[in-house]
């Protein structure tokens, strides 16, 4: 349960943060930082208890469906989003697609810290011309 009240603690002011910013900006460290928490907390699970509870954790019941079917439009609907601009800052799609679908929420994080960094670097040369 305290695992549970941690993401709760974590994400709730992101998503209020987003929800009521007029102009919400993001930030390259802290997608970075999260992507590399969340890659370390993984590592930790995955030697503590194994990569198999992943599959039976998503496919012994129909709550464990519904989260894997989650978890796939969600990682869907980001892509959705993320993929023309990740284009137009020149970064390498196809290969953010491999590593998103190889490890979604940890390559989705660092995907974006790296779309918040070339866009501000756009964004700088820019104003500098």
């Amino acid at each position: 349960m305290i695992l549970f009240l941690a993401g709760v603690a974590v994400i709730g002011p992101v998503v209020l943060y987003l929800a009521f910013a007029r102009e919400p900006k993001g930030s390259a460290a802290i997608a970075a930082a999260l992507s590399g928490a969340f890659a370390a907390f993984t590592a930790v699970t995955v030697a503590t208890e194994g990569v198999m509870p992943v599959i039976v954790n998503h496919a012994s019941n129909l709550w464990g469906v519904q989260v894997w079917y989650d978890l796939l439009i969600s990682v869907g609907i980001a892509l959705l989003f993320i993929i023309p601009r990740a284009r137009q800052a020149g970064m390498n799609v196809p290969f953010w697609v491999i590593a998103v679908g190889l490890t979604a929420s940890i390559a989705l994080l660092a995907m974006v810290a790296r779309l918040f960094w070339l866009e501000r670097q756009s964004a700088a040369a820019a104003q500098a011309d």
